[in-house]
């Protein structure tokens, strides 16, 4: 498509709302500038897919009048017959649907016509006022950014991936002499080969512990590894070689490396007949000790083989997906298999609409699912998706080589479908019964503690120190679905004004930064009244938690009065009971005489590990603060050592104390370090 055709000039005017930003700006590596240049932008081709940014918005006198069809009416008069992607926007600029068509006229003229097959689409179109367009190249490109859109706007009427955190590799460096064997998360940017995906950091921690008893290969980091005298004590339980002092040669080394490589890369049965072979001849040659290494070894292979559950002969490498519908939500279960052999499984929970049928809820899930994840060759469904050749086209295109999706009928892949999603049954019906148990327990707050309606953001404060130093304040959140570990929070505590130890002091900080922050990001409409009708978690929350006493909840009261915010959020204060025994904690609520609850009270223990959870979070920043302080170097404060220099100086001095009483002279003798660098370590250590 030509940005010259008058036809399309007429297409782009000024845009309106916070979520109208340039469209170009999505696309990873490009930028536009913001100037009074051509009215349609085309984006140059590269790498990545291009795409015409076609933006036209409703304006004029009777602008803000018209909504739903009525706008869209009027949009479609001047939309062109090619793909692209679409953008319904409700008046305030919020991104309602994010859309991808063949054909963009056709598809946003049904919307105009409005004669609906669901509730769902209903509402979306009357809560429409402006969208926003752009043309691609191809449907496979309209796909792609679709998929990008919707999981960067995160609109509520589209299907959406809640738990998208990447998923952990093994990985065999490869650019050090003696290579290591590490856990590794995220971008691929150091040289080496990676093995995964993995279901979780357990499976990848379980298999690495094995695989260093089985090739006894290093995980200790390279600056640890080049500062090594002796061997540490992985050497001593025969589970790491000793590359780093020289145990074992450099070429010994490499074939361990080469043995690991090998059976993660699924040539694990000859791994096991050469070591089986070896132990064969040391046994032969009474070399007793050498043989039962050897044993070792195998035992060890075995036993990461025996952790990774069902191990298929057909497939080798494939994703399998299997889904499940009841009660009006939805799981899909995602297992890896990898070199033949089973590498875990997660569940996903998708937001989705309960109309919505099975195959195209596993459509739009696959497209965000490999946005930012490698595709295997094969991918395995239990409900066939919705554009099945495009689908495959676009992930071909995106991974690089040929994928095939397929609904396998009979055979060994179909039971490993079924397995899949029998996990799916039983995850959605654990999920159901916890969201129905949570329900019941939110309806039991607002009779115990008189709230005008069941919370749905609880937020629970709690803060650890010892003696004062290091002091955290930490919040957890829980909702009708149980604890929403994304929206927990830390607080170191600043103040150089609290006495350390001062409870009430460290809480007063703590609750000043979180609701005044609160009023500044989300001010009065996001509030405890604000509705939640869509599906979306609120900022605000309705009830607050605070581990304390009557002293605590004064203070804390005197805060949200202060902030003008003491109606709109409900503060209980939680007071362990005598002898500091669980159940028999002592409750305030604002109005009310102390109470207690009955000790097999259901209440009781849901706040229970509330302030549970809230402890073990505030100990857990507090310990990991602490460990911090106590590992942090006298050199990381001196300007400009960089990692460079401080190593050249610990290898040349063996410690930090080491380097404070070195001279001048004996500094400057260090590679790297000059007169002037070596003066101002020299006067960090030394007043005079």
């Amino acid at each position: 498509m030509n940005s010259s055709d008058p036809n399309l000039k007429s297409l782009h005017r000024p845009r309106a709302g916070r979520a109208s930003d340039d469209v170009a700006g999505y696309m990873p590596g490009h930028e536009v500038e913001e100037d009074d240049g051509p009215e349609v932008e085309q984006v140059p081709s590269g790498p990545e897919p291009s795409f015409t940014a076609l933006d036209w918005t409703q304006q004029g006198d009777d602008a803000e009048s018209k909504v739903g069809a009525e706008v869209i009416q009027e949009l479609v008069k001047r939309l062109p017959n090619a793909p692209g992607v679409y953008r319904m926007m409700n008046g305030s600029g919020d991104v309602l649907y994010v859309g991808k068509a063949r054909n963009l006229k056709k598809r946003v003229t049904q919307y105009a016509q409005g004669r609906f097959h669901t509730n769902r689409i209903g509402r979306m179109v009357r809560e429409t006022a402006t969208m926003e367009f752009v043309v691609t190249r191809t449907e496979i490109e309209a796909l792609l950014l679709e998929a990008n859109l919707i999981k960067r706007l995160r609109p509520r009427f589209n299907v959406l991936l809640r738990d998208d955190k990447s998923f952990p590799y093994i990985m065999l460096t490869g650019d050090h002499p003696s290579p290591g064997i590490f856990k590794h998360r995220g971008a691929r940017s150091r040289k080496g080969d990676y093995f995964g995906p993995f279901a979780s950091a357990g499976a990848v921690g379980r298999t690495i512990n094995s695989l260093q008893r089985a090739f006894l290969l290093r995980t200790c980091t390279d600056s640890v590894f080049e500062t090594r005298t002796r061997p540490c004590l992985l050497y001593q339980i025969k589970r790491c070689s000793g590359p780093c002092t020289g145990e074992i040669s450099k070429e010994d080394y490499a074939e361990l490396v080469t043995e690991a490589k090998d059976f993660l890369s699924g040539r694990s049965q000859k791994v096991k007949t050469e070591i089986s072979t070896a132990m064969q001849e040391a046994a032969e040659e009474l070399d007793f000790e050498r043989a039962a290494i050897y044993r070792d070894r195998l035992a060890a292979l075995s036993h990461v083989q025996s952790h990774q559950g069902i191990n298929p002969q057909s497939v080798e490498e494939a994703d399998v997906f299997a889904i499940h519908q009841e009660g009006g939500q939805v799981c899909i279960q995602v297992f890896f298999f990898r070199t033949g052999q089973n590498w875990g499984n997660r569940a996903y929970f998708p937001k989705t609409d309960p109309a919505m049928e099975a195959g195209e809820i596993m459509g739009s899930f696959l497209a965000q699912f490999y946005d930012d994840k490698p595709c295997p060759r094969l991918i395995l469904l239990s409900h066939d998706v919705e554009e099945h050749e495009l689908l495959t086209e676009a992930l071909a295109t995106r991974a690089g080589h040929k994928v095939t999706i397929t609904v396998p009928q009979r055979g060994e892949k179909k039971d490993i479908v079924d397995h899949a999603v029998q996990n799916a049954r039983e995850a959605l019906g654990r999920r159901l019964a916890e969201t129905s148990t949570q329900a019941r327990l939110m309806a039991g707050m607002v009779e115990t503690f008189g709230l005008e309606k069941p919370p749905v953001r609880i937020e629970v404060y709690d803060n650890s120190h010892i003696m004062g130093t290091n002091a955290v304040g930490a919040m957890i959140v829980a909702g009708p679905e149980g604890f929403v570990k994304n929206q927990y929070r830390k607080f170191n505590i600043r103040s150089t004004d609290i006495t350390p130890g001062d409870d009430f002091g460290m809480m007063r900080e703590v609750m000043t930064r979180r609701f005044s922050r609160l009023i500044k990001e989300h001010g009065e409409e996001d509030g405890a009244d604000a509705s939640v009708d869509d599906g979306s978690f609120p900022a605000w929350p309705d009830v607050i938690l605070i581990d304390g006493g009557q002293g605590q909840m004064t203070a804390v009261r005197q805060i949200l009065a202060d902030l003008g915010v003491e109606d709109r959020v409900v503060a209980i204060g939680v007071a362990k009971g005598v002898d500091r025994d669980a159940g028999r904690e002592r409750f305030f609520v604002k109005g009310r005489e102390s109470f207690t609850l009955p000790v097999r009270d259901p209440v009781l223990y849901f706040v229970q590990r509330l302030r549970d959870e809230a402890h073990r979070f505030a100990i857990g920043s507090h310990r990991a603060r602490r460990k911090k302080e106590m590992t942090r170097n006298p050199l990381d404060e001196i300007s400009g050592i960089g990692p460079g220099r401080k190593r050249a100086l610990l290898l040349a001095f063996g410690t930090a104390k080491a380097v404070s009483r070195a001279a001048v002279e004996d500094l400057m003798a260090v590679d790297g370090i000059s007169e002037s660098i070596a003066r101002t370590v020299y006067n960090h250590f030394h007043e005079s």
